[in-house]
């Protein structure tokens, strides 16, 4: 959910919360790629491709992960996500056969975590995924999907059919590992709350705009290490 739904949000204007920002200098430990550490699916969101994760997918390499182990995958976000889950599943078979990997990670921004969740949720992702990650996620729906019309937009309208089936019964089923991150300068997800989900560890960040988590050193390193615990 990058350029269109940013543009709407300027003209149109429970889970429990672990509040806590951390620096860069606070990171766990966990930083270093090692024997048991998972090739990572990216997912971008509504708008977006697979280059909006240049930057982070840079910092994941510099800190050891092999390019054969970061996925930076592009879909037509324009469908349906339960079309792009379909997909999504495709490409986590492919990355787990060539990386001899039992399990992926996968971060998602915005839009990607619907798809993903969905795949999680409803076509066996969880036995697949160890760690799922979403950044800035409309997972109960953003008022800045009014202003849209694509299928996938219509799908991430508070109370929208998509929504109401993803968040019935456990939000976060499965042994998978759940975290979301949230900034209280997010124009783009509204309300905040939205992001957080029951079952998950959600992370409050830095006044970061929608597309800053992108790209933010903080949220990489916070992410990278709840990975790779």
């Amino acid at each position: 959910m990058n350029r269109t739904l940013v543009s709407a949000a300027a003209v149109t204007s429970g889970a429990l919360l672990a509040l806590h920002t951390p620096s860069p200098a606070q990171a766990s430990g966990a930083a270093a790629f090692h024997a048991t550490s998972h090739p990572v699916v990216f997912v971008h969101g509504y708008s977006g491709d697979g280059s909006n994760w240049n930057t982070m997918a840079d910092r994941f390499t510099a800190d050891g992960w092999p390019a054969s182990h970061l996925s930076r995958w592009s879909y037509d976000w324009r469908q349906s996500n339960a079309t792009t889950a379909g997909q999504l599943s495709a490409e986590i078979d492919r990355l787990l056969a060539a990386t001899g990997a039992d399990q992926v990670d996968i971060v998602s921004h915005s839009m990607g975590g619907l798809s993903s969740r969905h795949y999680l949720k409803n076509l066996g992702g969880t036995s697949k995924v160890d760690a799922w990650v979403s950044l800035g996620g409309p997972n109960h729906g953003t008022d800045s999907a009014n202003s849209c019309f694509d299928t996938s937009c219509t799908e991430m309208r508070t109370g929208s059919g998509f929504l109401t089936a993803l968040n019935s019964g456990d939000e976060t089923p499965g042994s998978s590992r759940y975290a979301t991150w949230w900034s209280p300068c997010d124009a783009v997800i509204n309300p905040d709350s939205s992001v957080s989900l029951s079952g998950a560890v959600n992370t409050r960040t830095a006044c970061l705009g929608h597309s800053a988590l992108l790209t933010d050193a903080t949220v990489y390193a916070q992410t990278r290490d709840r990975i790779n615990s």
